[in-house]
């Protein structure tokens, strides 16, 4: 039988899709206004009122993977001859000059760009792993203590970051881990474990016991139940989990400012120091956020079906 619904109640659900939509407008509204700023002419970044058509470049995407750099009393720099990037390299507006008295190199970015990369992905697969193992253990067999070490595993992640960057900072200069990818490594590991423990504590407790009972009794070890019967069955939970731990490893600012300098820095605390003392370029900003944020846009959007089927956590029955 068809559903009979009142005048009230099909206006309430419009005002419910208009409210919806002008939510989604006003979160998308930033997002837009990134990636459009990245491809802006510097002139037009500031403009007041905002300029919505305008010419796109790629000037600030060139801006931001190079730099230009003095040149030695005698070093000559043919522009002429120079490759296309190099002449599209702008200053405050006006062309850099042939005078020889700049050079244009790489600038910083990729290298913290890769550096954001490897501190992520790698930190992100340790805390997975650790956690699921770490999870199986608790819901399978009896822990003395267990609630007492799931609070004590949880306590990790109740004191803001900023709290104890001082304290770890003097704890990586003593052991030599500053500014080193195996330092942020390990503390973004550490902050992550106990937020996958207790995500996958959750997948795993949802996955009959049965399973595993039925392959020792085929003559299965534990370990052999474990890897092909609960981690296939807790596939979409680990891939949930991992989208949660590399998104907070990737957009980590605090730690990566305190703990490193040049070597293992990473982008976010690289991205807002190219606004120095001077006229900021807005564009050169915006096009390294607009880069920054298409690694995990896309691990996200790939594992968008087991992230969607994660979040309902009962998918698996007894």
């Amino acid at each position: 039988m068809a559903v009979v619904s009142s005048r009230g109640q099909r206006l309430s659900n419009r005002v419910a899709i208009a409210a919806i939509l002008v939510i989604t407008l006003v979160f998308l509204a930033p997002i837009y206004w990134i990636g459009s700023t990245a491809f802006k002419p510097r002139s037009l970044a500031t403009t007041s009122p905002p300029t919505i058509v305008y010419q796109p470049e790629i000037s600030p995407m060139v801006k931001l993977f190079t730099k230009r750099v003095q040149l030695k009393p005698n070093e000559k720099v043919d522009y002429d001859n120079a490759p296309w990037w190099e002449r599209m390299i702008f200053d405050g507006g006006e062309r850099i000059s042939r005078t020889g008295k700049g050079a244009i190199q790489l600038s910083g970015y990729p290298d913290r760009f890769i550096n954001s990369l490897i501190v992520a992905v790698t930190s992100t697969l340790l805390a997975v792993g650790m956690g699921t193992i770490t999870a199986y253990g608790f819901s399978r067999f009896r822990v003395k203590g267990e609630a007492d070490w799931l609070f004590f595993i949880l306590s990790t992640r109740m004191l803001p970051p900023i709290v104890v960057a001082i304290p770890m900072f003097l704890m990586y200069r003593a052991a030599g881990l500053n500014d080193s990818h195996v330092g942020l490594i390990l503390l973004y590991t550490a902050f992550n474990v106990s937020f996958a423990v207790w995500l996958m504590k959750g997948f795993i407790d949802e996955i009959p016991k049965e399973y595993e009972e039925a392959a020792l009794v085929d003559g299965y070890t534990r370990l052999q139940a474990f890897w092909k019967i609960v981690l296939p069955e807790a596939a979409t939970g680990i891939a949930a989990t991992a989208v949660f731990c590399f998104i907070t490893a990737w957009n980590e600012y605090a730690f990566a400012l305190i703990l490193t300098n040049k070597k293992a820095q990473t982008a976010p605390p690289f991205i807002p120091s190219q606004i120095g003392s001077g006229l900021p370029d807005w564009t050169v900003i915006a096009a390294g956020t607009v880069l920054f944020l298409l690694p995990v846009a896309i691990f996200t959007f790939l594992l968008r079906n087991h992230l969607l089927r994660g979040m309902s956590f009962g998918a698996i029955r007894k």
